[in-house]
């Protein structure tokens, strides 16, 4: 069990492998220090694994004045954070890990940084692990998008397709700085009022993205009739280094939430073959099961959101979410130790629901007053 363990003024210690990416960025937001122990210490292969240093030296890479130590078992790191720096910057992601990985802080880093922050990613664009940089966009950046306002200079894009193992791929990421954010109060899911989607196929026959787009709405026009899926295939050097076929769903509600899944074919040299059919109807499935859970945003993007309107003024922020992913609910006590900021957790009853009617799983309103997080690096909003 990952948990706080004791904190000072100057340091705070946790310990445990899990919420590394959580815990630093939390760290540097606060410009607290912390410290990592017990990291695997009792597995066969202690410490801390290649694509988590890889992710630290990003986290050195768009920060300046950073000091980082990590003992020689790699089972102890103290992180002392600098000032976000932002610019340009190109990594070289861990083929373990997908570059949505290392994307995910980035988005919730981006708005803080003292320059633009302009992040090129090279590696693995999909695998059955992490969010891919098409989901990534399609339902993150609507959630920054509130709070940035206006989103020019905003922009999220797969240059070259590179799915798992091998990777190859490439993603642009670009975002505009903020002095600060103000409270919103986003209550009202609204209703599904289309549904749109991108198959893709590297390295594989284009008919496959046909296939998976032809099973896919055969599931999805029993509920709503506006959908659009359109088929993506990657040749030659935009392609990558591995065969791999996917495809990504987004349902759009009236009041401008988007509810987001994905599906990702099994990597090369596993026994068992993705069949373009049967992914086609999981992906639509498991949008369904989105809908079905319901809120303002998707599991996904839920600690993105919270952590936005814990850094927003002084005001009073809520949010309607489905149930809590069990990310959120740890990423919420990191919120409590890191920024010494608690939510109030209420169940959220819907008109339907008053009316007699079954509409989805239980909804949460999460309530919190900002900590009035201020970008002293920009100096006009």
């Amino acid at each position: 069990m990952s948990a706080a363990t004791k904190k000072s003024s100057s340091l705070l210690d946790f310990e445990g492998s899990n919420f590394l990416r959580c815990r630093l960025v939390l760290a540097t937001l606060r410009g607290r220090s912390i410290r990592i122990t017990r990291i695997r210490d009792q597995d066969l292969n202690p410490g801390l694994r290649e694509y988590e240093a890889s992710f630290i030296r990003l986290m050195d890479q768009i920060t300046n004045g950073s000091r980082i130590e990590v003992n020689q078992t790699g089972t102890r790191l103290t992180y002392q954070p600098g000032l976000l720096m932002g610019g340009k910057v190109e990594h070289d992601c861990n083929l373990e890990r997908g570059i949505g990985y290392f994307l995910e802080p980035m988005l919730q880093l981006a708005p803080f940084c003292k320059h633009p922050l302009h992040l090129i990613f090279r590696g693995v664009t999909n695998n059955q692990i992490d969010p891919s940089p098409d989901l990534l966009r399609l339902s993150a950046l609507p959630v920054l998008k509130r709070y940035l306002i206006v989103d020019e200079g905003l922009e999220l894009k797969v240059t070259k397709r590179g799915a798992a193992p091998e990777g190859g791929g490439q993603v642009v990421f670009k975002c505009p700085i903020r002095r600060s954010f103000r409270a919103m109060q986003f209550t009202d899911m609204g209703k599904i009022k289309r549904i749109r989607g991108s198959a893709w196929a590297a390295r594989v026959s284009p008919a496959m993205s046909n296939r998976i787009v032809e099973s896919a709405k055969g599931v999805l026009l029993k509920f709503i009739p506006d959908i659009y899926i359109h088929t993506d295939s990657y040749k030659g050097a935009a392609s990558g280094k591995s065969a791999g076929f996917g495809l990504v769903l987004t349902a759009e509600t009236t009041t401008g939430a988007f509810l987001s899944a994905e599906v990702c074919s099994n990597a090369k040299g596993k026994e068992q073959v993705s069949v373009p059919e049967d992914l086609g109807v999981q992906g639509a499935k498991l949008l369904l099961e989105e809908i079905f859970r319901g809120g303002c945003v998707d599991s996904t993007n839920q600690s993105l959101m919270l952590l936005f309107m814990t850094l927003s003024q002084r005001d009073v922020s809520k949010l309607v979410t489905g149930p809590l992913s069990n990310y959120t609910v740890h990423f919420l006590r990191h919120i409590k130790d890191v920024f010494e900021l608690r939510f109030k957790l209420e169940t959220h009853e819907s008109e339907e629901k008053e009316e007699g009617l079954r509409v989805g799983c239980d909804k949460v309103m999460l309530t919190c007053q900002g900590s009035g997080y201020i970008n002293l690096s920009k100096r006009t909003t």
